[in-house]
C-alpha cells in the first residue's frame, strides 16, 4: 500500500514539521497518532518518517532513511496571465507534469483587470502548486514567481533551450526542436488569449528564443501548456 506523502513546512537534519492546514488535516481528518509512518519531503529529499507528536497546530516527525525519488522536469514555464480559472488549472496540471518553475507574465494582451489583480492571486497559485505537488507525489514544489512584465520574465530565464509556442510558426515542431537541442534545462513560453503581439514576438527573437509549433490546430493557452509539457516529459 502506498504511504501518504506530505511536504514539510519546517525541518532540521533529523526532524520535520507540518503546520497550518496540513497539521489540521493530519490531526482531525486522518486522526494521526505517534508512531505512524508516512513519507515526508524535507529540504527537497524524500524520507520515511515517523510521527513523534500530534496537535492541530503542529505534527512533528522523526526523519528516517532517505528514499529514492524522481527529479522535477527541467522546464521553466513562462505562462501569460489569462482567465484565472483556466490559469489555475494550467498551474495545477503543469505541476503534476513536473515543471520546475512557472513565471506568470503580464503580456500586452492580458486583460487589464486580470493584470491588476494578478499580484493578489500569487499566494493562491502557490497553494495550488503545493497541493498538486502532494497529489502527484513530487518531492519538490515548483517555484511560482510573482507576475512579471515580459522583459523582466525573459531576464529570469537561464535555460540554454528556449522555445516560444507561436501560432505563426508552421514548420518547426517542438519535437524537432527538442531532438536537436541540449536537454539540461528548457524554457517554454505560452501566450495569452489572442497571442503575443508582433513587438513581443520580436523581443523573444532578440533574446534567442526559437519559434515552434504544436501542430495545425489553434489550442487554448492552458491546453498548449499541458501538451508542450507532456512532449517534454516524454522526450526528456
Amino acid at each position: 500500500m502506498t504511504r501518504r506523502r506530505f511536504i514539510a513546512d519546517t525541518f532540521t537534519l533529523t526532524t520535520a514539521s507540518l503546520t497550518g492546514d496540513q497539521a489540521v488535516h493530519l490531526a482531525r481528518v486522518l486522526r494521526a497518532q505517534p508512531g505512524q509512518i508516512f513519507d515526508v519531503v524535507a529540504n527537497g529529499f524524500l524520507h520515511r518518517a515517523e510521527i513523534v507528536t500530534v496537535s492541530d497546530r503542529e505534527v512533528v516527525f522523526a526523519l528516517h532513511e532517505e528514499l529514492e525519488a524522481d527529479a522535477a522536469l527541467p522546464v521553466h514555464l513562462l505562462l501569460a496571465v489569462f482567465k484565472f480559472d483556466h490559469l489555475e488549472w494550467a498551474i495545477e496540471k503543469s505541476t503534476e507534469l513536473g515543471a520546475s518553475r512557472i513565471t506568470p507574465v503580464l503580456a500586452r494582451r492580458t486583460e487589464k483587470h486580470l493584470a491588476l489583480a494578478a499580484a493578489k492571486r500569487v499566494d493562491r497559485w502557490r497553494r495550488i502548486a503545493l497541493e498538486s505537488s502532494k497529489q502527484s507525489r513530487r518531492t519538490d514544489i515548483p517555484t511560482i514567481d510573482d507576475p512579471q512584465s515580459l522583459p523582466a520574465a525573459l531576464a529570469l530565464v537561464i535555460a540554454p533551450t528556449k522555445l516560444l509556442l507561436a501560432e505563426t510558426e508552421q514548420d518547426n515542431t517542438i519535437t524537432a526542436a527538442l531532438n536537436t537541442s541540449p536537454h539540461e534545462s528548457i524554457a517554454l513560453a505560452i501566450g495569452p488569449e489572442g497571442g503575443w503581439t508582433a513587438e513581443e514576438m520580436q523581443l523573444f527573437t532578440t533574446h534567442a528564443w526559437l519559434h515552434v509549433t504544436l501542430g495545425p490546430r489553434i489550442l487554448r493557452a492552458e491546453t498548449a501548456a499541458i501538451a508542450a509539457l507532456a512532449i517534454c516529459s516524454a522526450l526528456l
